[in-house]
This record gives C-alpha cells, sequence and structure tokens, in this order.
C-alpha cells in the first residue's frame, strides 16, 4: 500500500489485513486502563503458575503507571516475584546516566510514579528494577537468559515510529532489516525527530533541553518478548501509525517490524487514528 493509500484510509479500515492487532481505544486514558490491566493479567497468571513475571517496560507513557498502581495495591497483586527492565534511560556527555534527581531522569521518575508508590508489602524488589547500563550493556541479555522468558515488552511509539531508543537508521546508513533486529543494548544518539518532539513534550519546545546521547534495550532482546505491546496516545502518532501497519515492513519504521513479531499488539486512541492529510490548522478561531 501506498503512502498516499494508506494516509486516506478512513479510520473504520485502519488496521484491516495487518500483521500488528489494533485495539481501538476511545481516548488515551482508556488506552492507559487497558495497557495497565493487561500487564497485571501477565503478573496474575504468573503469579498463579508460581513463576516469575519479566518485562521491559517504558517510563513512557506514564498514563498506564499511575491505574497499575491503583489496581496492585486496591486488589493487593504482589509484585515480589517481578523482574522490570526498564527499556532506556537519557545519557550525559560524560557518557553516563544523567543524573537521577533531573527531571527529565527516568531512573528518578521511575520512583517517584511507581516504585515510591507501591504499597512496600506488594513492592517489586530493588534487586529485581534494571536499567540498562553504559559499559554493561550486555546485563539485559544475561537478565533474559537467567529466567528464561522475557515475558512482554510494552511502550510508547516514537514519532519515526522508533520502540524504545531504537531509532532509524540515518539517512545515508545502509542497515538490512535484519541487521537491525540484531542491535543489542547499546549507547547512540538520538535523532532529531526524537529530540524535537522530547523537547516540545517535555521542557517546552528548547531543542537544547534533551541529552544527545541514550542508552536502549536493543531489537535484539525486545523481539524476544511473548508479548510486544505498543502504544499510540496522541494525534502526532497517526502518520507513524498508519505507516507502521500499512507501509513497507522496513527499519527506516522501526515498529513495522512488529509485523514480523508472532504476538503484536496496538493500542491506539481515537486521535492516533485521524487521516494524516496535510491541513493548515488555524488556532485561536
Amino acid at each position: 500500500m501506498t503512502h498516499s493509500e494508506y494516509n486516506s484510509l478512513p479510520k473504520s479500515e485502519v488496521g484491516k489485513g495487518s500483521q500488528i492487532l489494533l485495539d481501538r481505544c476511545d481516548t488515551e486514558h482508556d488506552l492507559y486502563w487497558k495497557m495497565a490491566i493487561e500487564v497485571l493479567e501477565v503478573i496474575e497468571e504468573n503469579n498463579k503458575k508460581g513463576e516469575p513475571t519479566v518485562m521491559v517496560v517504558p517510563y513512557g507513557p506514564l498514563g498506564p503507571y499511575s491505574r497499575l498502581v491503583y489496581l496492585v495495591n486496591k486488589y493487593r497483586v504482589s509484585l515480589k516475584n517481578c523482574v522490570f527492565i526498564n527499556m532506556d534511560e537519557y545519557i550525559g556527555e560524560d557518557g553516563q546516566y544523567i543524573d537521577y534527581n533531573s527531571p527529565l531522569s527516568f531512573r528518578g521518575g521511575m520512583d517517584r510514579i511507581f516504585y515510591g508508590l507501591i504499597d512496600e508489602e506488594l513492592n517489586l524488589l530493588p534487586e529485581n528494577r534494571f536499567f540498562p547500563e553504559p559499559g554493561n550493556e550486555g546485563k539485559v541479555m544475561e537478565i533474559i537468559e537467567k529466567y528464561g522468558k522475557l515475558d512482554m515488552a510494552w511502550g510508547g511509539v516514537g514519532i519515526n515510529g522508533h520502540f524504545a531508543f531504537n531509532e532509524p537508521p540515518e539517512p545515508g546508513e545502509v542497515c538490512s532489516n535484519e541487521e537491525f533486529l540484531n542491535r543489542a543494548t547499546r549507547v547512540l544518539p538520538i535523532s532529531r525527530e526524537t529530540k524535537t518532539i522530547n523537547c516540545f513534550m517535555n521542557c517546552g519546545g528548547d531543542l537544547e533541553g534533551i541529552p544527545k546521547l541514550c542508552i536502549t534495550v536493543g531489537m535484539k532482546e525486545i523481539f524476544m518478548a511473548k508479548k510486544v505491546r505498543m502504544c499510540m496516545p496522541r494525534d502526532w502518532n497517526a502518520g507513524a501509525l498508519r505507516r507502521l501497519l500499512h507501509g513497507d515492513i522496513t527499519a527506516a519504521v522501526p515498529c513495522s517490524l512488529f509485523r514480523l513479531h508472532p504476538d503484536a499488539k496496538l493500542y491506539a486512541a481515537d486521535v492516533a487514528l485521524t487521516s494524516p492529510i496535510p491541513e493548515i490548522r488555524v488556532y485561536n478561531k
């Protein structure tokens, strides 16, 4: 399907025939509840079987975490046997994590919005809370191999179709789909597109406010997950949404590669399903 063809699809046709299952959500709040409930269901199922739950989790979108905190505390679901591997973090110019106390730090953020709000008798053990670490990138694969599984990887989709900080190849960079899928946890530069949308979302449009580097769990590890769950809650997701569902399967749109995964689902708010056909928006009429 060509670019103009998939961008012209009515909402009712979006997702039909794609290998990625589309779950339509009326609002972003519905999306956050659905994602939180599915995470909880995986944990509960493993708890009943006496098995650990191993997940690659994001810092954003943040919405599912407040719902997950509520559900865990209300229904007394133990996270003691969970292992959470956060998918990414910003890296400073010294090649190390940005400061834990920075408002942009995913490490600090996870403590503020999730771990710090779970009742202690239910909470993940501190030693089971991981981030990919500069200089110890192989640790993520070691954890997956230790437990012999990865139950789920879930997170938001970037404006260029990335998952975690698995940025697409730069223009002129030669990289096959197979090579891209073999990229493991690593430090890399953040793309211009990602810096732009992140500064719009998180620091008032200050392009210099977003770090130049990041560390990310690779597509190699993420593809090992039994379930991959993507979230697209906002209007600026619309262009990437149609490309990843109906365009070419290509490393240029990293999430399109999940059409090769046996269990990939996309939770999308209604605003993200809108056709991205160009128009000039008029504000403050």
